[in-house]
């Protein structure tokens, strides 16, 4: 299978006509680019989305800020929802809402490290990997584009980009230290000419924590490296490696936030105090008498290992074209003892892609072409347990085992055309042939009986097609427009396999990938160096979103397809410098997100019943996002370099369950920054020192950090749906936002 893609590749040049091979039609990003502008990079799969709404977060916007984790700086993208994941530095990403169901990591988008893969082909991306410290630039597509980035981009994608060896030419280490026993010492070594650039970034990172049990310790490397071969060819290694010890406490009911927000006084379930979340373990590890354990007492945690090694070559066929091959390799071993039936397993995955981009001409118009196919595969192995009171290794009786792959494969194009010298159609498609080959093996433990094993073998296959046209149009050289029709598609998880819509065990053949169409038009406006902003207004058609369902009485439980629903916003960000050194920075973003056409079953005991959700909001998708910023860093002078800036997030308030019975409340966060950053060339020893003070949450507003969609219940007693004050009681559901915190650090620079 390795080197069926490049024999394809090589069959497509082929059939090129050598005097239709031109160099990429690069655009190079603005120079007075800030915190937001449009930009294209040579070859980049997101930063060349031409005719899509695009945003880059520079070096800029990033320097200084207090970052302990990713949501620190993609919080500065319009479209971009960020809550707490399952565990301190895990950080849950969304795109328009794109990943609101899921409470960690990010699903339903496309995720990149200096343009490999960190996206495994089952669609899981999880930032525990990432340290903030060793990024220049975040660039963020937003709106359908499974024709540019295939399976699971119906939100869009997110291309991390580690900083250039030339940028640091020479070695940064820093320390960062803050409340609650936050520590992260961290460096970088960099060089770069025009044969070689290279960086090796490594840090540390632990912290205690503000919730009870939520310590933890992670060890992160990051490098590229790039060479020239000579005047045709070039090549590019990436190596990312992340080890991570994480202890989790349990998320919270309402009630149970409101009462005690960071679980104090929970060591122990005999003596907890009030509001604290406990699990419920099978004292033998296998099936009779339960009691419950608080997280200390369980010991509740996440040990996980991510290993990612990639490779790509780059070839000139002559100064008119380029082609492009990459293979990245990516391992997942996870120890997950989490909650009262804990996992361990292995995810080994390949991602393979080789294409072709090429400068020509199409019916007289400048045109560049791109052609290519992909493949990727992932070896999967779950191992879920009973718990038993021993703690973190109380690993008990085997519950179920999924062992299985995921192959997709297919091929993508793209024509961008000039109309005119201002007006350009692009026009792409990809199609992909998907396969799900999983099988269950479910263990059932009877009183006094011997284990019942049930095997469910899972086989799916899906064809699916995206296409997508776009027009863009230098209006006047300081605005840009452009409106896009575009597709994305995601199949479903493995696990969603092995319970039938009749609600028993079987391949759940009825269910169907998710799909959406998408129309953005938008505005992108750069005057002089004073002013660059954005706008986009976008309206996305979805069918067949997945989620939990009922079957009936003395059913399971299955995963559905929602009919019909509409997402549909506003997207603003705008930078403004006033005067040398200033800068007014502020993103806005409006989602309405709502059901079309939507009937749930709610079950229980001998009750069924099924409720009309049609117009009501989509759980976990936060309507309205602000983000502002004012900063001042002295561009000149004997105290050149230093500057701060005062910041304000608000969240509005939003449902978390299918019914719009209970909603989280929103809150406004308030954040201070004072650093000192010299330059590097004034000749004192103190420019190579910079430092910064930060206070997060100054007020220390209390909030909600992250709330997991609970479920709508039916009343056994009434048949009724129950009202809110019982979903307030539902656990499993929130983790309490940061209280106020201070941080400080320190960077030196040898060069």
């Amino acid at each position: 299978m390795i080197s069926s893609p490049i024999r394809t590749a090589a069959a497509v040049i082929a059939l090129l006509p050598s005097a239709a091979l031109a160099q990429t039609g690069s655009r190079a990003a603005d120079p007075r680019a800030g915190d937001i502008v449009v930009t294209a990079r040579s070859l980049s799969p997101t930063a060349q989305a031409a005719g899509q709404t695009a945003t880059t977060i520079d070096e800029s916007a990033i320097r200084g800020v207090p970052a302990t984790t990713i949501a620190d700086l993609v919080k500065l993208s319009p479209g971009v929802a960020v809550i707490q994941g399952n565990g301190p530095r895990d950080v849950g990403l969304s795109i328009r809402g794109s990943n609101a169901r899921n409470s960690f990591g990010a699903r339903n988008i496309q995720v990149f490290e200096d343009d490999f893969p960190v996206t495994q082909p089952d669609g899981l991306a999880r930032f525990d990997l990432a340290d903030p410290h060793a990024y220049g630039a975040i660039e963020v597509v937003r709106g359908p584009s499974s024709a540019r980035y295939g399976n699971y981009a119906l939100g869009g994608a997110v291309n991390f980009r580690t900083r250039r060896g030339r940028d640091i030419d020479g070695l940064d280490v820093g320390t960062d230290v803050g409340g609650d026993g936050y520590g992260n010492v961290y460096a970088t070594l960099g060089h770069g000419n025009d044969t070689l650039d290279y960086s090796v970034f490594g840090s540390l990172v632990g912290g205690v924590g503000a919730t009870g049990h939520s310590d933890y310790r992670t060890a992160t490397i990051n490098a590229l490296a790039t060479a020239s071969l000579g005047a045709n060819d070039r090549v590019a290694a990436k190596l990312i490696y992340n080890a991570g010890e994480f202890r989790l406490s349990t998320r919270l009911s309402y009630d149970q936030y409101l009462a005690n927000p960071y679980q104090q006084g929970c060591a122990s379930a005999a003596t907890a105090a009030a509001g604290c979340g406990t699990i419920q373990v099978f004292v033998n590890g296998r099936n009779g008498q339960r009691i419950a354990q608080t997280a200390t007492e369980g010991d509740l945690a996440r040990d996980d290992r991510r290993a990612i090694l990639g490779a790509r070559y780059e070839h000139d066929f002559s100064p008119t074209a380029t082609w492009r091959t990459q293979a990245t390799f990516d391992s997942r071993i996870v120890y997950q003892p989490t909650s009262a039936t804990p996992f361990r397993g292995g995810f080994e995955s390949y991602n393979l892609t080789s294409d072709v981009t090429a400068d020509h001409r199409l019916a007289g118009m400048a045109a560049t072409g791109f052609v290519g196919i992909f493949y990727n595969h992932l070896d999967s192995r779950s191992f879920s347990f009973n718990k038993t009171p021993a703690g973190r290794d109380g690993f008990g009786a085997p519950t179920q085992i999924v062992i299985g792959t995921v192959d997709n494969i297919g091929v993508r194009a793209r024509e961008d055309l000039a109309v005119t010298p201002r007006l350009g159609l692009i026009v792409g498609v990809g199609a992909e042939r998907s396969t799900i080959d999983v099988a269950q093996t479910a263990y059932n433990y009877p009183p006094g009986g011997a284990a019942i094993t049930t095997a469910l073998p899972a086989r799916r296959v899906f064809w699916n097609v995206a296409p997508d046209v776009a027009l863009r149009w230098q209006a006047i050289d300081a605005v840009k427009l452009h409106a896009r029709l575009a597709t994305g598609y995601g199949i479903p998880q493995a696990g969603n396999l092995f319970v039938t819509a009749a609600g028993v065990p079987g391949n759940n053949v009825s269910l169907r990938p998710q799909r959406n169409i998408g129309l953005d038009v938008g505005a992108a406006v750069a005057v002089g160096k004073r002013l660059d902003a954005e706008i986009t207004v976008y309206r996305e058609w979805f069918r067949d979103e997945l989620v939990g369902q009922s079957a009936g009485i003395d059913l399971l439980a299955y995963t559905s397809n929602v009919p019909r629903s509409l997402h549909q916003g506003i997207e603003v960000g705008a930078t403004w410098r006033p005067v040398a050194g200033a800068r007014l920075s502020a993103s806005y973003s409006y989602h309405d997100q709502h059901y079309t056409r939507f009937e749930e079953r709610l079950t229980a005991g001998r009750s069924s019943r099924v409720f009309d959700r049609a117009g009501n909001a989509i759980p976990g998708v936060v309507p309205t996002f602000i983000n502002l910023r004012a900063g001042y860093d002295r561009p000149y002078g004997i105290a050149q370099g230093l500057g701060g800036f005062v910041e304000a997030t608000h969240r509005s308030r939003y449902a978390i369950d299918n019914a719009n019975l209970l909603s989280v409340p929103g809150h406004v966060l308030v954040n201070l920054n004072l650093q000192y950053d010299p330059p590097a060339a004034t000749g004192s020893s103190w420019s190579r020192i910079g430092v910064f003070v930060a206070v997060q949450n100054a007020f220390d507003t209390m909030h909600v950090g992250s709330a997991a969609v609970i479920s709508d219940s039916l009343s056994a007693t009434t048949g009724e749906q129950n009202p809110a004050s019982v979903l307030r009681t539902t656990t499993g559901s929130l983790y309490a936002g940061a209280p106020r915190t201070i941080y400080a650090g320190i960077r030196s620079r040898f060069r």
